[in-house]
């Protein structure tokens, strides 16, 4: 069966929209929203997936899919630990743009009624001002380490005296001592989720994402394209209860189908850094 995808033009949200996100603003139901890279694609970072993400390791040129795997730390940690600081370089320079904002409104005008759930690990939420607690970073942070050999350190800060590097520029090896655990002498790395590992509970917050998305009413996806698992099962399971979604991106995606055939849900075709605080004012006035 082809569903159509109904569309919302920036600025122009339908009456019985406003309407509908007035009535969850007055209510008691569960608010969730759940960001892709393209709400921090609005403040400069890029995805990694793309030419930005390529590096060159002697006279070989690997692609992202490849850096971010364990199998790869394994093999030449510094070399990965060389791409994340160029990463961190990146993001560190970039600033939350209105959407993010938008996104810590929320929190702060639905307390016990509000969870984000993002895909992005570029810090940027919680440095809008999102607090940790309603935050489920399910793909992790790369402002944080934790040790290789899980010696029970736990998920820690980057060490103090790393900082972004220039694409390609060597670790010294002052900044290499940085990175041994001080707990167990092993290497520390990145607290990402790499493409050859799985969701968990303590890291990523698998459970109890799914455990959000069993007692959400309205879900909120922004600039997320869907290839990821944790994200189609959360959408999936608000869509299986019942719940509205309203998908927000620049293009079609498979949320937006899915918002489509969500109750009373909507694809709706824009940038996030102007829907989202359009949409906050009604959830919050």
């Amino acid at each position: 069966m082809v569903f159509s995808i109904k569309q919302v033009k920036v600025q122009l949200i339908s009456d019985p929209i406003k309407q509908r996100l007035r009535d969850f603003a007055r209510g008691p139901d569960r608010i969730t929203v759940l960001t892709g890279a393209g709400i921090s694609a609005e403040s400069g970072i890029p995805t990694f997936r793309g030419p930005e993400g390529y590096w060159t390791v002697g006279s070989r040129e690997y692609l992202p899919q490849e850096m971010a795997t364990y199998r790869m730390f394994v093999e030449k940690p510094y070399e990965v630990w060389k791409w994340y600081l160029y990463r961190i370089g990146v993001c560190a320079a970039a600033e939350p743009n209105p959407g993010h904002l938008a996104v810590v409104a929320l929190e702060k005008a639905l307390p016990g009624r509000f969870t984000l759930i993002t895909q992005n690990v570029d810090n940027l939420h919680l440095r809008a001002g999102n607090s940790p607690e309603n935050t489920y970073q399910i793909h992790g942070n790369i402002f944080f380490t934790r040790c290789q050999a899980v010696c029970g350190r736990g998920i820690t800060p980057l060490p103090e005296g790393l900082t972004g590097k220039d694409k390609g520029e060597a670790l010294i090896e002052e900044e290499k001592s940085l990175l041994v655990c001080p707990r167990c002498g092993s290497l520390l790395r990145p607290h990402v989720l790499w493409f050859d590992e799985t969701y968990d509970e303590v890291n990523y917050r698998f459970q109890s994402s799914l455990v959000v998305a069993s007692q959400t009413d309205l879900l909120i996806t922004v600039g997320t394209s869907g290839a990821t698992n944790l994200p189609n099962q959360v959408a999936m399971g608000v869509h299986q209860n019942g719940g509205t979604i309203y998908d927000i991106n620049i293009e079609r995606n498979p949320f937006a189908e899915l918002a489509n055939r969500s109750q009373d849900g909507a694809f709706i075709q824009g940038a996030s850094a102007t829907v989202l605080p359009e949409m906050a004012d009604l959830l919050t006035g």
